[in-house]
This record gives C-alpha cells, sequence and structure tokens, in this order.
C-alpha cells in the first residue's frame, strides 16, 4: 500500500510538472497532437500507478518522451509556418458573405446542425446575421456578424471613456497582498485608512479587495458567522 502511495505522489509530481511545461491551454484549445499526447501521457501514467510490477523508470520515461516531443513540435510550429500547417492544419471558411460553404463543409465532415448549434451558442441564431463563420484549427468555430448586426461599441457612439486599467488584488481572504501594493506604490496605512472608511476595522474582516489604476477600491467583506 506504501509503494503504491508513493509511487501515486511521484508520478502525479511528474505529470503536474510536465503539464506545466507544455503549457496553460484548456482542453477545448489543444491542437491535434497536443491533445493525443495529453491522452497518452494520462494513459502511461495509470499503468504504472496501478501495476506495481510494471517498473515506475518505464512511465516516467515514457511520459518525459512525450513531453519532449510535443515541446518540440511547439517549438517547429512557432517557427515555421509550413511545418505549423502540415501539423496543425489551417483554418476553414464554413461561411462566407453570409452563404454556407458545402464543398468545404462536406470535406470537413461538419454537418448543417453542428454549425447551427455553435451560431447559437455564440448568441447568433438566424444565419443571416452572420458574414464570416471560420473553423479554427483547434475546433473552436470563430463567427465575424454582418456590419449591421455587430454589437455597438462606445467607438461608434462618438465616446471615449476613461482609462480604467487592470485592477489588481490587494487583499485576499483576509491578507494583504504586499507585492501587489507596491505595484499600485501605495501604503499599507492608506490601505488602512480606506477600508476604516468602508467599515472594517481590520484586514480580517475582509474576504476581497482590488484597486484600479484611477484609485477606485471594491471592496467585499467576510460573510459573519450567526451564532445559533
Amino acid at each position: 500500500m506504501l509503494i503504491v502511495f508513493i509511487r501515486s505522489l511521484l508520478l502525479y509530481t511528474v505529470l503536474a510538472i510536465t503539464i506545466r511545461i507544455m503549457g496553460k491551454r484548456q482542453l477545448g484549445q489543444l491542437q491535434p497532437f497536443e491533445f493525443v499526447i495529453a491522452v497518452l501521457i494520462a494513459e502511461l501514467a495509470g499503468i504504472p500507478m496501478s501495476d506495481t510490477n510494471i517498473p515506475l523508470a518505464n512511465g516516467l520515461v515514457a511520459i518525459l518522451t512525450l513531453m519532449l516531443s510535443q515541446v518540440t513540435l511547439a517549438y517547429i510550429t512557432l517557427k515555421s509556418d509550413k511545418a505549423r500547417r502540415i501539423i496543425c492544419g489551417t483554418p476553414s471558411i464554413l461561411v462566407e458573405k453570409g452563404k454556407i460553404m458545402e464543398k468545404e463543409m462536406r470535406r470537413l465532415r461538419y454537418n448543417i446542425n453542428d454549425l447551427i448549434e455553435q451560431l447559437r451558442l455564440n448568441g447568433y441564431p438566424n444565419i443571416a446575421d452572420v458574414d464570416y463563420a471560420i473553423l479554427e484549427t483547434d475546433g473552436q468555430l470563430s463567427i465575424i456578424p454582418k456590419p449591421e448586426k455587430r454589437p455597438v461599441v462606445t467607438e461608434d457612439l462618438g465616446i471615449t471613456p476613461e482609462y480604467e486599467g487592470l485592477p489588481l488584488s490587494i487583499i485576499m481572504d483576509g491578507r494583504i497582498l504586499r507585492n501587489d501594493l507596491k505595484k499600485l506604490d501605495i501604503t499599507e496605512e492608506w490601505l488602512l485608512d480606506q477600508l476604516k472608511s468602508a467599515g472594517y476595522d481590520d484586514v480580517s474582516e475582509v474576504l476581497f479587495a482590488s484597486l484600479e489604476d484611477g484609485g477606485r477600491l471594491f471592496v467585499q467583506g467576510k460573510q459573519k458567522k450567526v451564532m445559533k
């Protein structure tokens, strides 16, 4: 039992490091070769984890080999457009100027029901509102609506909103994040004064707080426990 525990812990650690090295993509954003490698790695980790008769080194070597293969292929696709087209493929236009590309859909074995479903999920139930629909190499559908159906933005209204920047978290679960305070060039004394103004006498009462570049502070307190 102890051997299984140690093997599982070691394989989990190696897998976590491997996935971290391979990148931060979500499952739906993986290229075909990345998805295959992810499935193989999971399978290779499961076998030595459950069967103690298989040498642990065999599983580790196989996992590291696949990781090296993935990193190598990713580097090649990054440097070579031709290699990227061969390994990852190219985007395919399924709708062009409001017209369904039947020949391309047949080639990809992509049926109209799938197309309509993806359009609905993206907020376009009527295909007449779509100018282009492009099937990306990771299987996701990009949709470009017709000009008259595009959402209105502030530029269309001639409005220039104030710059808000990226809000930074400064308190999380009652703990001050001092590195972010330094980035914002503010002191703990200033922060504590702002918290008192918002009705919080101690940082431990705050669940989360963030600050925008413009100086606007967002604070949410912890739920108080109800005594029964």
